[in-house]
């Protein structure tokens, strides 16, 4: 296995694993997303794999079969009121293939993630995940992520 900056040719790949994760996230919260859809369309795909400030790295097999994808966005408040201007990567998006999981991928994807972040001179690695994922909220936390802010819902 491999882990590469996605490529413009991979869209089809990353498409079967986005339409994963919304499924996941919908059977989890359909109150909240849309069954059968993705989170990006083709083309803000092509659009995120050309910008360098939103890395998409992906774990491919020796046939450059997508096994799993971690969607990044550099985040960094210069010159802002209250916080300070450290340089963040903010994982948006990681998956491995449902047919895949289990194989420590995702953890080898994480590490990557982790050490493009060090590479980049990141003070730090944040994400996002829903409380209804519970598996990844312990992979996360068996990762040694811990919580830095919740959000927090009341539906009315």
């Amino acid at each position: 296995m491999i882990i590469r900056k996605a490529r413009e040719k991979d869209i089809e790949q990353l498409d079967k694993l986005l339409f994963q994760v919304n499924m996941l996230h919908h059977n989890g919260r359909p109150d909240l997303f849309k069954y059968g859809e993705r989170k990006y369309t083709n083309e803000q795909l092509k659009e995120i794999i050309k910008d360098d400030s939103r890395p998409v790295l992906v774990a491919a097999d020796e046939q450059d079969n997508i096994l799993g994808y971690a969607f990044c966005i550099f985040i960094q408040h210069k010159n802002d009121n209250i916080l300070t201007d450290i340089k963040t990567l903010y994982i948006d998006d990681l998956c491995v293939d449902e047919a895949l999981r289990g194989r420590h991928i995702g953890k080898i994807l994480y590490d990557s993630v982790i050490d493009f972040a060090r590479e980049n001179k990141c003070y730090n690695v944040t994400l996002n995940v829903w409380s209804c994922n519970e598996s990844a909220m312990r992979f996360y936390e068996k990762c040694g992520l811990k919580p830095y802010k919740v959000g927090m819902e009341k539906i009315l």
